[in-house]
């Protein structure tokens, strides 16, 4: 258990794609851009030995200074993203990528 304990302790995501969705653009009360977003993640992972071929779409979000950077990105940019997987709502099982770190790729 004591593994389980440290892997949700490190709960980081690294992922390759392409932004294809400038969403709505909002501020906490607090005063603090958020930015939604769409990504696209097309190409291949070895798993079990085999190639696998991947294509799928994921959402996004990105709050401070990194959702107004991510705000002048134009759609079809390739972006490595930092972040963490968190649920969209307190009770959702659905998750979306937080992102607290890009580059281009």
């Amino acid at each position: 258990m004591a593994a389980a304990g440290k892997a949700a302790s490190s709960n980081r995501c690294l992922i390759a794609a392409r932004l294809i969705r400038q969403g709505r653009t909002r501020y906490t009360p607090a005063g603090l851009q958020v930015q939604e977003l769409g990504f696209q993640f097309t190409g291949s992972v070895v798993e079990a030995g085999f190639e696998r071929q991947l294509d799928y779409e994921f959402d996004a979000i990105a709050v401070g200074d990194v959702a107004g950077r991510l705000a002048q990105v134009c759609t079809r940019t390739d972006l490595v993203l930092n972040g963490f997987p968190r649920s969209h709502q307190p009770r959702s099982k659905r998750i979306r990528l937080h992102i607290t770190e890009y580059a281009r790729d």
